[in-house]
């Protein structure tokens, strides 16, 4: 595909991502893709509660049946999918963040029950990547936070800590462990941090390195995010040298280089295709 832009990124936009390492991009998701991510979604929600009535979820998992779920990096389980996470809109979203050079690193659902989703701690993505490699310095990838409903404080959407409020500029903190929750806890200070209320089809993009929770859902509806990572390069391991999670090329000076019939767990890693799981 050709270097072309699809979604109006602005320079304040731009700006805001380089000082503070987020921007708020409304409703960007066409229609299509945003009504085929709502019926995905369903799909792999259903999976989950499959996985919860057969015992196969394990207690140290952060997802809880009716209450949160992370769905993490199925997306060749779906014949469509890839069609947003390679989308000139997501091209557009890493070329104004993490630069000319992409890989898809983590893809998950996050879905919060009516009524009783429960919050999510202060964390930063990379804590994460750390928890499994102390030693790691990568650089910063993006979050991109694709809303399917609209969100609000009473639905339990993301609250943000821009860098000059969280101290997160270049820095990876060490997290400590929730052990009722299993939630990795970076922050714990008083600052609220900064509510984003957006409507449905929304991307609000952050950095790895930004501190960010989320709150509990109150209404009669569920929450439902599709939560695509990008990375600028590959992220390996410090003490294995093992490449962590996905990298599956993306962007290449700019270009969009994807190619559907290439990719496979065996070469960029992942869950593989149906015909291949146990």
């Amino acid at each position: 595909m050709e270097n072309q832009k699809v979604i109006d990124i602005s320079a304040q936009d731009r700006q805001l991502f380089a000082d503070e390492g987020y921007m708020i991009l409304k409703g960007v998701i066409p229609a299509d893709l945003l009504q085929m991510l709502r019926e995905e979604c369903s799909y792999f929600l259903g999976y989950m509660d499959a996985r919860f009535d057969a015992n196969m979820v394990s207690p140290q998992a952060l997802s809880r049946r009716g209450s949160r779920y992370f769905v993490n990096d199925m997306y060749r389980y779906s014949p469509r999918l890839w069609q947003f996470l390679f989308s000139d809109v997501m091209a557009d979203v890493c070329r104004a963040t993490i630069g000319d050079d992409a890989v898809l690193f983590h893809e998950q659902w996050v879905v919060k029950g009516a009524e009783q989703g429960m919050n999510f701690a202060w964390h930063q993505d990379s804590g994460y990547v750390k928890s499994y490699d102390p030693d790691t310095s990568h650089q910063p990838y993006v979050t991109c936070w694709c809303t399917l409903d609209d969100v609000t404080e009473a639905n339990g959407t993301v609250y943000l800590l821009p860098h000059s409020r969280g101290g997160t500029r270049g820095n990876i903190i060490t997290h400590a462990q929730d052990p009722e929750s299993n939630d990795l806890i970076g922050y714990c200070g008083e600052d609220p941090g900064i509510a984003v209320e957006v409507p449905a089809g929304s991307i609000v993009a952050f950095s790895s390195f930004n501190l960010h929770r989320s709150g509990a859902n109150t209404t009669s509806q569920m929450r439902r995010v599709y939560l695509p990572q990008y990375a600028a390069a590959p992220i390996h391991n410090t003490q294995t040298g093992e490449q962590m999670n996905l990298a599956v090329p993306f962007l290449e000076n700019g270009k969009n280089i994807y190619d559907h019939d290439s990719d496979t767990s065996e070469k960029w890693g992942g869950s593989p295709p149906p015909s291949m799981a146990a």
